[in-house]
């Protein structure tokens, strides 16, 4: 019965979030949004593995069932290394992403969308030419989709023109499936489809994640009992590493409903923990 935890670098994660709330009403989640420390996409692997074991050290001490690395860059560079240090289940937003993009496309190319973190790992890339072969994929590095998207501009002509420039690319290569690698992205769904060709695909990540976090919650019997689903809504808990200005806004924005409340906690806290997990391994 106890909650899932979802954590991502800063706010983006709120659309995995909300799609785990659609698919899993009967669960309970705490988020954690490592704000002050935003974003990963452009820090270095190691930098972000350290990172992302400390969030999830810190969500594990809270009693979490299950890690959801809502975080693309963060899925990228330390998903197997959560894996391998944490004893409850990790999940990431790359492999279902993959999973569903190569059951839908038609033939064609696949293309992925990121940040510059996630597109360098080479992380879709590789999963994808592996069940393709490399000339079918096309990638691109979109960075400034992520302050647009947090801005509220999802329909403005600078988001317009900044997808134009990222995906004309992808276009001309005729992909007919597309794979939004970034949380942020699926704001921008809209805009996205009106500048592809009308029958691309587009994948949106955070809803792949939600079946596959319910698929695994059921193999493992942690699931929550359906006559659960009849209790009042779930309980949402939020945990910040610093509180940004405009947090409840653009915090709203993304996960589709106002959002009261948040914690905030102290990177030493979130240090410590990390320092814990690792230590206990070594010893181990």
């Amino acid at each position: 019965m106890g909650p899932i935890g979802v954590f991502d670098s800063g706010l983006g994660g709120l659309t995995v979030l909300r799609a785990l709330l659609r698919r899993l009403p009967a669960e309970d989640f705490v988020y954690f949004g490592d704000t002050a420390r935003v974003p990963y996409g452009t820090k270095g692997a190691r930098t972000v593995r350290e990172f992302a074991r400390q969030d999830a050290a810190f969500l594990q001490g809270l009693g979490v069932k299950m890690i959801v690395v809502a975080c693309n860059t963060a899925a990228a560079f330390a998903l197997e290394t959560l894996q391998a240090q944490f004893p409850l289940p990790v999940l990431g937003v790359i492999e279902p992403g993959v999973s569903a993009a190569l059951a839908r496309t038609r033939g064609g190319r696949i293309g992925v969308i990121g940040t510059s973190g996630t597109i360098r790992s080479g992380r879709y890339q590789e999963a994808l030419a592996a069940a393709v072969g490399a000339p079918r994929v096309v990638a691109r590095e979109c960075p400034l989709l992520v302050p647009l998207a947090e801005e509220g501009l999802t329909n403005h002509p600078l988001t317009e023109m900044a997808i134009a420039h990222y995906l004309l690319p992808l276009r001309q290569a005729g992909v007919d499936t597309l794979i939004l690698g970034c949380t942020h992205y699926p704001l921008l769904k809209p805009a996205i489809s009106r500048f592809m060709e009308p029958e691309t695909v587009l994948v949106d990540s955070a809803e792949e994640l939600a079946e596959s976090a319910a698929r695994r919650l059921g193999e493992l019997g942690l699931q929550r009992p359906a006559s659960a689903a009849a209790a009042p809504a779930s309980r949402l808990e939020f945990w910040l590493s610093d509180v940004p200005w405009q947090f409840a806004e653009i915090g709203a924005r993304f996960l589709g409903r106002p959002i009261e409340a948040a914690r905030q906690v102290n990177l030493d806290e979130v240090e410590q923990a990390g320092r814990l997990v690792r230590h206990g391994r070594e010893r181990a």
